[in-house]
């Protein structure tokens, strides 16, 4: 399948995947096009007993293995030949059935963390299989780096998700400074993981994580909520994504010298396990 939902969707997503072979690239792609499917089932403008329909139906045939359809087929290629637990694709689909009420409201940090891995750490980790990454405490910093992506997205998408009733962090300010505090945490967190990615994926990950990273900069410039409201959404130009680019090379000599890996747990991660089991997902 093609990168074509990649490129008119995740901008900064299709930028880094420059940097990725052909087969790699190809992967991540179906990858995303799942992803896609989920999310355009569960934000389409119908009501929501059909998208709850449309849900379940889709999650059947997934389960079933109806591989009629193109995105289920090349999602279960996936699973099978990178070997990823079936589990975490469950995750995902509970995560995106959240969405699926007439009003959505998340009340708590330990919420909004189960939220963000289920939507988007199941996606790291997926994608980090993809890459071909063994190391167990990588493969849980790639969960952060999905996470820390999510949060990054939250705090972007207060508005947007606002019209659709939706409320996953307070819609003023310093919620969404507290949001892209907790995500830098989390980027943070991943960053030597990066290190145990093979060599000729790895770039693409470092520009990916910089690029998203430097979203929460361009948002926390708006400085307050009249701002933020009027700037609509946020991305990094063309400009910014060269700059941050050229300061991945950095960052990739830095990685070179990461020795052994250690998994630093942070607060926010022990508010995680008390719901998610990593263990038994990578």
């Amino acid at each position: 399948m093609s990168n074509n939902l990649l490129e008119k969707h995740a901008k900064s997503f299709y930028w880094a995947s420059f940097f990725l072979s052909k087969e790699i690239s190809n992967k991540c792609s179906s990858l995303y096009n799942f992803c896609r499917t989920l999310d355009d089932i569960v934000d389409d403008e119908d009501k929501l007993e059909i998208k709850k329909d449309n849900f379940l139906k889709f999650k059947k045939n997934f389960i079933n293995k109806n591989l009629n359809n193109p995105v289920i087929k090349e999602m279960w290629s996936i699973i099978n030949s990178e070997k990823i637990s079936e589990k975490v694709v469950t995750d995902l689909f509970d995560g995106v059935e959240t969405d699926l009420e007439e009003k959505v409201c998340i009340n708590s940090k330990k919420e909004l963390l189960v939220y963000s891995y289920r939507v988007a750490g199941t996606v790291g980790l997926m994608m980090s299989k993809i890459l071909k990454v063994k190391n167990k405490e990588a493969l849980k910093g790639a969960v952060d780096l999905g996470i820390a992506m999510q949060l990054t997205n939250i705090a972007r998408d207060v508005c947007e998700d606002k019209e659709r009733n939706r409320q996953y962090i307070k819609p003023d300010f310093s919620a969404i400074k507290e949001t892209i505090s907790d995500s830098r945490i989390f980027y943070q967190k991943s960053f030597n993981s990066i290190s145990c990615i093979p060599l000729r994926s790895r770039f693409s990950v470092i520009v990916a994580r910089r690029v998203y990273k430097k979203i929460g900069d361009y948002i926390l410039k708006q400085k307050n909520t009249e701002n933020y409201n009027k700037a609509g959404k946020i991305y990094v130009p063309i400009f910014g994504k060269i700059i941050q680019t050229f300061f991945s090379i950095f960052d990739f000599i830095k990685l070179l010298f990461v020795k052994q890996l250690i998994y630093d747990k942070h607060i926010n991660h022990n508010i995680l396990d008390k719901e998610v089991n990593l263990n038994e997902r990578i």
